[in-house]
């Protein structure tokens, strides 16, 4: 939601502003008769609940649309008249300075450019009081610009955070990041421009995101992958063992399933196997798992497909118990869909996690709006990432996981997702 001001000395001049600048579909907040002409207020993409959590506690007051309305358009004047006043002190600030190299030193600092609505580039301030208070002010102002902007929907200030660190925790939920996380992110921003505190908080996540550092195709051992239904296990099975086989050839490659729970549930394994001419195997009651993998002791990589069962099912507790307890270190991953709630994630692993968790593959990247919820997940759980899937094709759309990169990927996304916001190249 965008909202802005116009001044003009009648009404129909500030309507042709508004339309002129911000298109018909503007919403108008407010209009009042001030010295010199009329103000109005208005709204682009405007929203009510939306309107509703950025004034938090003060949108009780508001009994109705139009009430909502004028406290929105109440807040974005007092922002910017904050905006002007700090605009103001930094005037009152260089009019005291009489000499031609302090005067410079302003230029130095960028402060024209602070004053104008465009970003500030890094500068080294010089050195003494004046100096700090000017790179103060300036930080203050792009602050204060940001929250003038209006660009994010849910701003409850959260306490112990200053404007910028405000603001930073704000975009870090845009990028997907849970509260909790975003804010304890933007603490460590103590001081400084808000474009810093973002690449630093990036640059936290990731040395916070963990990966294997060896891909399993070269490692070689026997890896199962757990989840619900509908992750993606089977499908990335197919892509590692397709990648498996383009490299080292079929002969040291083997597949299995624990999936006897549902009818016809292991036929797409089958078709994997046929294809790429590798032996599949079926636990059942006749065959344990520890059994089949004895069988297989000769091959280089034994890849284990599960059945995506609830929690409450007996039949996924056996599953998990009969990993967890093989002799033959069975290295289980869990698999986690990007397109999934953060809650989502976490109760997944909840109910996983008795099986002796190694690491994560996390799927279906392309199909996510946004990364964070899932790097804010493997952050939290503290599960490395083997690898990652972002599209169907075999074995193509598979890759080896490493935090830079994932970060990288964040970033891009959400510059997608959000083409008219700046969003710093961070990672």
């Amino acid at each position: 939601m965008k909202v802005k001001r116009f001044f003009a000395r009648t009404m129909a001049e500030a309507l042709k502003q508004v339309s002129q600048d911000m298109g018909p579909d503007a919403v108008i907040l407010s209009n009042r008769r001030v010295d010199g002409g009329v103000e109005i207020v208005t709204a682009l993409d405007y929203d009510e609940n939306m309107a509703r959590q950025r004034l938090g506690e003060k949108a009780d007051e508001a009994t109705s649309g139009a009430r909502l309305a004028e406290l929105q358009a109440e807040q974005h004047r007092r922002l910017e008249d904050e905006l002007q006043r700090s605009r103001e002190r930094i005037r009152e600030i260089r009019e005291q300075r009489s000499q031609p190299a302090e005067t410079m030193a302003l230029d130095d600092l960028g402060l024209a450019r602070a004053m104008a609505d465009e970003p500030a580039p890094v500068a080294s301030a010089p050195a003494g009081d004046y100096s700090r208070e000017l790179a103060r002010m300036r930080e203050e102002i792009s602050s204060l610009r940001e929250l003038v902007r209006g660009q994010q929907p849910d701003a409850a200030p959260r306490p112990g955070l200053g404007a910028v660190q405000q603001r930073l925790a704000e975009r870090l939920q845009e990028f997907g990041l849970g509260a909790e996380l975003a804010a304890t992110l933007s603490r460590r921003h103590k001081a400084g421009r808000l474009e810093d505190g973002w690449k630093q908080a990036l640059k936290m996540l990731a040395a916070g995101v963990r990966t294997s550092r060896q891909e399993w195709l070269d490692q070689g051992g026997v890896y199962a992958l757990v989840g619900p239904t509908g992750s993606g296990k089977t499908t990335t099975i197919g892509k590692l063992a397709a990648r498996y086989v383009l490299r080292h050839g079929p002969d040291a490659l083997a597949l299995v399933t624990t999936d006897r729970y549902r009818v016809a549930a292991h036929e797409q394994l089958f078709v994997f196997g046929r294809i790429l001419n590798v032996p599949v195997r079926v636990v059942d009651e006749s065959h344990s798992l520890d059994d089949i993998l004895d069988e297989l002791s000769d091959r280089h990589l034994v890849l284990i497909d599960t059945a995506g069962l609830t929690p409450s099912d007996r039949g996924c507790q056996e599953q998990l118990a009969e990993l967890a307890r093989s002799r033959h270190g069975v290295r289980t991953h869990l698999v986690v869909s990007a397109t999934s709630q953060p809650r989502i994630m976490k109760s997944v692993w909840h109910c996983y996690k008795m099986a002796s968790l190694a690491g994560c593959v996390v799927t279906k990247v392309d199909e996510a709006l946004t990364l964070g919820e899932s790097l804010g997940f493997v952050m939290e759980t503290g599960l490395p990432v083997a690898y990652y899937t972002n599209g169907q094709k075999i074995p193509e759309d598979l890759h080896h996981a490493e935090p830079a990169p994932l970060v990288r990927l964040a970033v891009e996304r959400l510059k997608r997702l959000q083409p008219q916001r700046t969003v710093a190249e961070g990672a």
